[in-house]
């Protein structure tokens, strides 16, 4: 009964120009910083991260807090060093890890908050750079800078225009344009960033090869050439793999049988034949091949990719030796 009391109210009131007027509200707010910046402030702040020895502190106090620990996630992501540290926790032994070589955040919409302005002494003491990212762009915290970018909103999306919305929006909006503009800088390239995300799907993709997901020569049983259709069998059935390598004198590979393939050898062999059929009767010959050292990625594109798709690829080192299995399982199985 409640909920629909509930629903019968919503139907009367227009939420959702509610809600598009504060998203409005907040995306004019950041595309009116952006014409609003100083070039030359921003051309230092660059520069300090840019050239940055150590590490970014950001500081920051209630939801500034927050959005400077987004602010510090996202700065790592893109390959600059950034952690988040609440102010009060600096000033009761957390300050040990400030060092010379770091560059300092500070985020304060007034400008003037309690532990951030008993900060910049101790901080100044330290001789970091210190940025602010600020709204109030004539507060203590702006003059002390050695950088600062004005984050000024002219209110919040707030009804009561007290809860921070605006103004924290523009600060993320600020770090996040701080952060990639950084990456830039100093090249960052997918690889490098896949190197820094190795659990990613993107990192995995850049990362990750055949040799890390196959099933190496030994653990996969193989047969030679002129093995009988049962002898393949059994190869297959111990290796579970669903396939088998057919190798000749020296482990050069000469092929490979699927399930598939030995089920249609044998329904298209007579029974008076079965005792004659041998596994270079059926196997496929030349078949597509990838090396250890390939991307997983581009093996699963490999097998994808074609009129036919393919289960499983023989690996061959690159005097054409067989040294192991690769199925398309194992590569959707790692998450790619």
């Amino acid at each position: 009964m409640l909920c629909s009391s509930y629903i019968k109210a919503a139907m009367n009131h227009d939420y959702l120009a509610d809600i598009q007027q504060v998203l409005r509200i907040e995306s004019d707010a950041i595309a009116q910083t952006a014409t609003r910046l100083d070039g030359d402030q921003v051309d230092v702040v660059v520069a300090l991260l840019a050239n940055c020895k150590g590490k970014v502190v950001i500081l920051g106090v209630g939801k500034s807090g927050i959005i400077g620990q987004k602010i510090a996630a996202t700065m790592t992501s893109a390959g600059t060093a950034a952690l988040n540290l609440h102010p009060s926790d600096a000033l009761h032994g957390g300050l040990v890890i400030v060092r010379e070589e770091d560059v300092v955040i500070v985020l304060s919409n007034s400008g003037e908050t309690d532990e951030i302005i008993a900060m910049l002494p101790y901080l100044k003491s330290r001789d970091v750079p210190i940025i602010a990212i600020v709204g109030n762009t004539n507060s203590t915290l702006a003059r002390r800078a050695d950088a600062m970018l004005d984050a000024s909103v002219a209110k919040e999306a707030c009804p009561l225009n007290l809860a921070p919305t605006t103004s924290t929006t523009v600060a993320l909006a600020i770090g996040d344009a701080l952060a990639m503009t950084v990456m830039k800088v100093k090249g960052l390239t997918t690889d490098d960033f896949a190197v820094n995300h190795p659990a990613g799907q993107l990192g995995k993709r850049l990362t990750l090869r055949v040799a890390d997901l196959m099933h190496r020569y030994g653990q996969n049983p193989t047969i030679h050439v002129g093995s009988s259709w049962v002898e393949v069998v059994r190869a297959i059935s111990k290796g579970g793999l669903g396939a088998v390598c057919v190798i000749e004198k020296g482990g050069l590979l000469a092929g490979i049988i699927t399930d598939g393939d030995l089920r249609r050898a044998i329904e298209q062999t007579s029974y008076e034949s079965l005792a004659q059929l041998r596994c270079d009767d059926f196997m496929t010959r030349q078949p597509v091949v990838v090396t250890p050292e390939l991307l997983a990625f581009d093996a699963l594109r490999l097998m994808e990719n074609r009129p036919s798709q393919i289960s499983v690829l023989p690996v061959t080192d690159q005097d054409g030796k067989c040294v192991g299995l690769i199925r398309l399982h194992d590569i959707v199985r790692s998450g790619l």
